[in-house]
Order: structure tokens, then C-alpha cells, then sequence
């Protein structure tokens, strides 16, 4: 078993140097104050030698489970489900570890003589996957054969698509794709990238609909979790698990999960992952001139340079068998990789938001999804307690332009300029419009039949960055092009770095603690501190 690394937590107690921020589509130097601490990722654990070989394993001696081929008999009805494109980030170089999951499934259940198979990729309300992306994700030989009759994206309004399972205790109706509920086993192929991914989530997310995604996707139960990227601290997860133990007990469900290092970037990008303080004479040279260069291009063209490049991820992990101790398994590894502990907590917090997040994959990161990330994802990517002291500031990075893609992301545009400018009350949107909206025939079609996030989505999305948006006292954006987009968003705006932390300590005092939680690659802060926070009792919240 590869050694974990030991973390990188950098205080900046002597000097001020220049520290390498994302900034959207664009990479900028900022000078941090003396006494600033920097979090920087763990090293990419050492990789599995043959990932094929450890699924092979992996379903030969399972969790919980009897073996997947003592669940085999010819003439069964099958479907293999897999995640879609939003984990992990960027995309991962081909073979996806998804690809060998399935290539080893399909390959016993045809020892077996099981010829009925068929493909399902887990979209839930997320745009469908292109022909492309399906092949990127499950390889050609696969997307050949199944490809579209047999493997296809769920879609979650589809006429007579979805089987009604039944009430979970908690008065959660759960149905889910037709096809699934009819298969005598359900085959689940995963990639967990960070600990909200994976577990019940996966079918009890991915393959349902409408009745059953409200019922966790709500104000409600993002208010009542004290961050959703630790199950034990989630009641979006405790809500989820409900939905699944009722999946699970009504279907044959048999779970494949890994997770991978945190390999992000590869030559020529390379040391982008990397401490400034560590970087040799020819890779600070290249970041200067990678700086430089994202400086004079237009903003399609920066995107490109990183999108070009997939990321050369390594399987450090692969388990399978019965969902919850299969799960519980692959959250350790990735605990283990993701995790870099910090004591205390900070005044201000400074986030750069990169180019990218799980609902923009091949588009820009529009107005709403900056809000995501700053006050969902980056948020939320703490065990223990957050980075950041409730009533603390916010340092956002992120020009914030009104760029929103049409095919992708048209109710989003909706949402953000009708719906933001009347209220951005997470509550009161969802008591007033979301359901409304959810059935809009027009995005509707367009999230069936073209390239759209559903209607709903605009308002999950919102409802994300519920956590960061009652904890942090203000919000700042430094490297906006433009004031009404952070305005909309509730946020307040400074032309540099030096202006931002002027206006923080405002609140804060002469000698705030500062901390630069430095992303990408990826990362999750294990903050510790000399007495309980306050924010660590989960309160229920009634759901409107």
C-alpha cells in the first residue's frame, strides 16, 4: 500500500512572496500578508500497477457481499450504471477507471451467456453526455456495441421512465429509471473524487426523478448539514442513505467504487500543482510565461490550453460489493488522500476559484456556479470545522463575467437575471418558483433532447451554497470585470488584493488570521480547533 505524503500547510512568517492563484481561466501572482498560511494539497498517492487486475479482485472478494459471479445466471436482465461527467475534475485521461469497471462486468457477464445489458449513465438532472464524452468515459469498444439502443443517459422525464418503489419512514417517495427497476441486478461503476461522491448517493441521486431529487435537494437540508462533503456531518447524506437502503431493498444492487490520486496536472502544466517555494529555476520560468500568456488571450482560448490536456489521474483505490462497507472503504483512501490537517481557523479566508467545476465541464463557469463554488463546494471542503470563523470573510477570486452557455445553461440564465434580482432568499425561491420552473416545457425539451441542464438545476445549484452563505460574514471578489454580477450575487467587489484584505480588516482588526486555501489540485482542510465551534451542532431545519 503507497505512503501517504505528508501534508504541506505553509505559514508565511518571514517574508511576503508572490503565491500562484487561479483566477477563472486565468493563473495570477498575489503577495500575501507576512504571517499568511497557505494550504497547499498532499502529494499524488503512488497508483495501483494493473487497475483491471484490482477490479477483478475487487469482485471476486467483496465487501458484504457474496462475489458478483455467484449472482450471475443466463438469461438475467442487467444494467450497468456509471457516473457522468461531472467527477472527476478536469476529466480524467483515458482509460477512465469506469471503462475497466465495465470492460471486467461485461466481460463475466458473458461467460455467464447473459446477453440482455444495458448502459445508463447516472445524469439525474445534469445535461446529458455526448456520444464523445461517452466514448471518452467508456471507451470505444463499448460505446460500438451498446451505444445508442443499449447505452444511454437517464433521463429523468421520460414518460412511463420511472418505477415507483415506495415511502421511505421519513416520507420520501422514491422512483427510479424504468429499465434499473426492472433488471434482476443492478451493476453500479464509480469514481468517488471527494466524500459527498459515491455510497446511496449513486443510484439514489443519479437514476431517480422530480418526486424523489426534492426531497434532499431543498434549503432545508443543506441548512441543517454542517458541511455535505462528510457523511456523518450531512443531512443531505442522511437523507440520501434513506432513499438508498429503500433502493437497496428493493433491487439486486451490487456497487463497484474507487477513487484516485490527486494527479490534476500533467506536462507541460505540470508544476502547477506544486509550492512556489519548490519549483526549480525552468518551472517558475514556465509559470511566468504561462501568466503572461493567459494575460493576452481571450478567455475561449485560455480554456482550451486546460481542457486540452486531461488529467493524468492514478486509481490508488477500487473496492465492490454491498454499498455501505464498499463505501466506507473508499472514503478512507480518499480521506487519506484529500485530507491536510490546519489548527484554527481563520478571520479571512482567500479562495481562488479555477476555471472548472462538476456542472461546466466543456463550458464557461457561469455567474451562478461561481457562487457554487465559493460558498458550496470550496466551502464545504473541510472535516472538522470550517476554514474560515462564522461571521468571517470571504476572499473570492474570479473575473465573475456574465457569460452564461446557451445550450448548457439556459434556465440558468433565467434564474440568475429575473429570479436573483427579486430575492435571493434560498427559501423563498424555493417556496415561490422552483417548482414552476421545474416544469418548464421548453427547458424541459431541451434537457431531454439537447445539451441543457434541467430547469431545477439553476435552483440546486443556489441552494448549494446555502452552508457558505449563512456562515460567512461578507463575501469580496477581487478580479471582477465588473460589478452587477457579484452585486447580484450578494458580494462586494475590490480591484486588487491589497484593497480586498484593507476592507477585511475593517472587521477584523489590524492582525487578522488569514489562510489561502490554494486549489487546485484538490484538497479538503482537516481543521481542528482548542475548543468546539459553535457550528458544529447540526440543527434540523422544518423543509418549507
Amino acid at each position: 500500500m503507497a505512503k501517504t505524503p505528508h501534508p504541506c500547510v505553509v505559514t508565511i512568517d518571514h517574508r511576503s512572496k508572490p503565491r500562484a492563484l487561479f483566477s477563472g481561466t486565468r493563473v495570477k501572482e498575489y503577495n500575501l500578508p507576512v504571517g499568511s498560511r497557505v494550504m497547499y494539497p498532499k502529494a499524488p498517492m503512488t497508483p495501483l500497477n494493473d487497475v483491471k487486475a484490482a477490479v477483478r479482485y475487487a469482485i471476486n472478494h467483496p465487501l458484504g457481499s457474496e462475489p458478483l459471479y455467484a449472482m450471475l445466471r443466463p438469461g438475467m436482465k442487467v444494467t450497468i450504471a456509471v457516473d457522468d461527467l461531472s467527477m472527476p475534475l478536469p476529466p480524467m485521461r483515458r482509460p477512465d477507471v469506469r471503462q475497466h469497471q465495465a470492460e471486467v462486468v461485461l466481460e463475466l457477464l458473458r461467460d455467464y451467456g447473459i446477453t440482455d445489458i444495458h448502459f445508463i449513465i447516472a445524469t439525474a438532472f445534469h445535461r446529458p453526455m455526448t456520444e464523445d464524452e461517452i466514448r471518452h468515459q467508456l471507451g470505444d469498444a463499448i460505446v460500438n456495441e451498446f451505444y445508442p439502443e443499449r447505452c444511454y443517459n437517464h433521463d429523468a422525464e421520460k414518460p412511463d421512465g420511472l418505477t415507483y418503489l415506495g415511502t421511505t419512514a421519513q416520507g420520501i417517495d422514491v422512483e427510479i429509471n424504468r429499465r434499473a427497476a426492472e433488471s434482476d441486478l443492478v451493476v453500479y461503476c464509480n469514481l468517488t473524487f471527494v466524500p459527498m461522491n459515491g455510497g446511496h448517493k449513486s443510484m439514489g441521486t443519479g437514476l431517480v426523478g422530480y418526486r424523489t431529487l426534492k426531497k434532499h435537494h431543498n434549503p432545508a437540508t443543506i441548512r441543517a448539514s454542517k458541511t455535505y462533503m462528510v457523511p456523518e456531518d450531512s443531512a443531505l447524506s442522511d437523507k440520501m442513505v434513506e432513499v438508498g437502503k429503500l433502493i437497496e431493498d428493493k433491487l439486486q444492487v451490487f456497487h463497484i467504487e474507487s477513487t484516485v490520486n490527486n494527479r490534476m496536472f500533467d506536462r507541460p502544466l505540470e508544476f502547477l500543482g506544486k509550492n512556489e517555494d519548490e519549483l526549480s529555476t525552468n518551472e517558475a520560468r514556465g509559470l511566468k510565461a504561462l501568466i503572461r500568456s493567459l494575460e493576452w488571450l481571450p478567455q475561449p482560448a485560455r480554456q482550451a490550453i486546460f481542457e486540452k490536456v486531461p488529467a493524468p489521474y492514478g486509481v490508488i483505490g477500487v473496492w465492490a460489493g454491498a454499498c455501505e462497507p464498499v463505501h466506507e472503504a473508499c472514503l478512507e483512501k480518499c480521506y487519506e488522500q484529500l485530507l491536510v490537517p490546519i489548527h484554527g481557523q481563520a478571520d479571512i479566508g482567500i479562495f481562488p476559484v479555477p476555471y472548472i467545476s462538476p456542472y461546466n465541464v466543456h463550458s464557461y463557469l457561469n455567474p451562478l456556479l461561481v457562487s457554487v463554488m465559493a460558498e458550496g463546494y470550496l466551502f464545504n471542503l473541510y472535516k472538522g470545522d470550517p476554514i474560515v470563523k462564522k461571521g468571517g470573510t470571504a476572499i473570492v477570486l474570479h473575473p465573475c463575467s456574465d457569460i452564461f452557455d446557451r445550450d448548457q445553461h439556459a434556465a440558468y440564465t433565467e434564474f440568475f437575471h429575473k429570479l436573483l434580482p427579486r430575492t435571493r432568499d434560498a427559501k423563498e425561491l424555493h417556496k415561490k418558483y422552483e417548482h414552476e420552473y421545474s416544469r418548464h416545457p421548453g427547458y424541459i425539451q431541451m434537457y431531454r433532447s439537447g445539451q441543457a441542464y434541467h430547469p431545477a438545476h439553476p435552483f440546486y445549484m443556489w441552494y448549494w451554497g446555502e452552508n457558505g452563505r449563512q456562515h460567512y460574514g461578507r463575501v469580496i471578489v477581487v478580479g471582477a470585470d465588473n460589478e452587477y454580477v457579484p452585486g447580484i450575487l450578494g458580494y462586494e467587489t475590490a480591484p486588487t488584493m491589497e484593497e480586498a484584505l484593507r476592507m477585511a480588516r475593517e472587521e477584523h482588526g489590524s492582525d487578522p488570521a488569514i489562510t489561502c486555501f490554494r486549489i487546485a489540485p484538490m484538497l479538503m482542510a482537516d481543521v481542528t480547533v482548542d475548543e468546539p465551534a459553535e457550528s458544529s451542532v447540526r440543527v434540523e431545519e422544518k423543509e418549507s
